[in-house]
């Protein structure tokens, strides 16, 4: 596919002040005065929260489940009219294995980051947490995870989860993102194998992704109110007094993210002819969005929006790739996190970690965010670490008290590298929208709603 240049943007710049990048800056500022306005209110009599921490953790669930509710029909439409599209590539297969050697080879330098800081800072004989806090998960990560989430329960990818408690059982509906890529690509595939019978069908699903894109596009223009009551719940729910117990093992989790974010990141970005600061000006909502939902995939339809848009990576490319990043590219969750919290465990039950341990960690974090795309959360891959090092699981337990504070991070982390994989891959391969890119961030996200492209 030959790169076309970005046709002129609008030369009219509207006032900093209703721009989208200031407004979710400001809605954050906003968040955090009212999370801790929230959060010096205390509890009710019954230990309920009070109405303000109420309005905003019900303002972000709202605005989380928006968006979580649209990634399904998302992924569908969008990689089986990516699959169809692709046939005009002539290097789709290409493509595809060199994404995944990206994705390996920023997880090993991002787990590398994690075990050097680990053994540098020692944050488990720093520790003042008392052993009884520990207790092993109801959930761990398995090897096996990877094999049963390929396999769909049923063409919707839906998977119930029951959750027993003293008032009784709660059984809820969740979709398994991994399983709805793979019926996508079967059906894509199948619909090209078909042929011509199967035009009508593609045609439709052009149709629909046209109005899923329409609809996601109402839904980003909520970001700045879903932004006040994520950060604003965040803050009241957790504070930041919990960090004082484990401030190093925090301390060294955020010095790695903020390495491989904004050291390693750009200069990959950099040894491949793009410009660091572009990136971040295109990525910037995304990577805002994740910090504070605390989901990839709730965030997914925003990175696609902002890889394609803003970055310049083809339609039919980004559709196929972010998702799947969404779902098996996490640095944060499955790299560094993991090295770190392991490292942390051995040292405060004095197991010693031998060299093929080191190892065994980095294979876990390169390969293991796969074994765990069926599942949701970094207690599970750090579970599935600690039980292939043969650590105690009860060490998870004494990091549940932060995991949320520094699952905003790890987020982000997460989403930055789901959307920087793809942008290198398509420099590579010659098909990156390069005037598309250099003015990455210089119009606002909101300012003018991209047209439909052509099939």
């Amino acid at each position: 596919m030959a790169t076309q240049a970005h046709p002129s943007r609008p030369a009219e710049q509207k006032p900093f002040y209703r721009s989208f990048g200031f407004q979710v800056l400001f809605a954050m500022a906003v968040g955090l005065v009212l999370g801790l306005i929230a959060r010096d209110m205390g509890t009710g009599p019954a230990g309920d929260p009070n109405w303000l921490a109420q309005t905003l953790q019900t303002i972000g669930s709202i605005f989380v489940q928006l968006l979580r509710a649209l990634v399904p029909l998302l992924i569908f439409t969008a990689i089986v009219a990516s699959i169809s599209n692709l046939r005009a590539l002539s290097n789709a297969a290409a493509l595809v294995w060199q994404m995944l050697l990206w994705f390996a080879i920023t997880a090993l330098i991002a787990v590398v980051i994690g075990i050097s800081l680990g053994l540098i800072i020692q944050p488990g004989t720093r520790a003042v947490i008392d052993q009884a806090a520990a207790a092993a998960p109801a959930t761990t990560g398995s090897w096996l995870d990877f094999l049963k989430g390929l396999v769909p329960a049923n063409m919707l990818g839906l998977q119930a989860s029951t959750r027993i408690s003293e008032t009784g059982a709660t059984t809820a509906l969740n979709f398994n993102v991994l399983q709805i890529l793979v019926v996508s690509i079967v059906i894509g595939i199948a619909a090209l194998r078909v042929g011509q019978a199967a035009e009508p069908f593609l045609e439709l699903n052009r149709s629909l992704l046209a109005i899923v894109r329409k609809i996601l596009w109402w839904v980003i223009r909520l970001t700045p109110i879903g932004t006040i009551g994520l950060l604003g719940n965040a803050v009241a729910q957790y504070g930041w007094q919990t960090l004082g117990q484990l401030g190093w093992f925090s301390a060294a989790v955020y010095i790695g993210l903020a390495l491989v974010l904004f050291v390693v990141y750009p200069v990959l970005l950099f040894a491949n002819g793009l410009n660091p600061v572009r990136y971040f000006a295109g990525a910037w909502p995304a990577i805002q969005l994740a910090f504070v939902s605390r989901s990839s995939i709730g965030t997914l339809p925003v990175t696609e929006t902002v890889t394609e848009r803003e970055l310049g990576v083809p339609r039919e490319y980004a559709a196929f790739a972010v998702p799947l990043g969404a779902t098996t590219k996490m640095d944060g969750c499955a790299a560094i996190y993991p090295a770190i919290a392991a490292i942390f465990v051995a040292e405060f039950y004095h197991v010693p970690l031998a060299l093929q341990d080191y190892f065994l960690i980095a294979f876990v974090s390169v390969v293991g965010s796969a074994a765990t795309a069926g599942l949701t959360g970094a207690v599970v891959m750090l579970t599935l670490t600690l039980s292939t090092l043969g650590l105690p699981l009860q060490g998870v337990g004494l990091l549940l008290a932060i995991d949320p504070i520094l699952d905003m991070g790890r987020t982000a982390v997460n989403v930055a590298g789901q959307a920087l994989v793809p942008t290198i891959v398509a420099k590579r391969a010659g098909i990156l929208d390069q005037a598309r890119y250099d003015h990455a961030g210089q119009v606002d996200l909101l300012q003018a709603e991209p047209a439909p492209r052509a099939a």
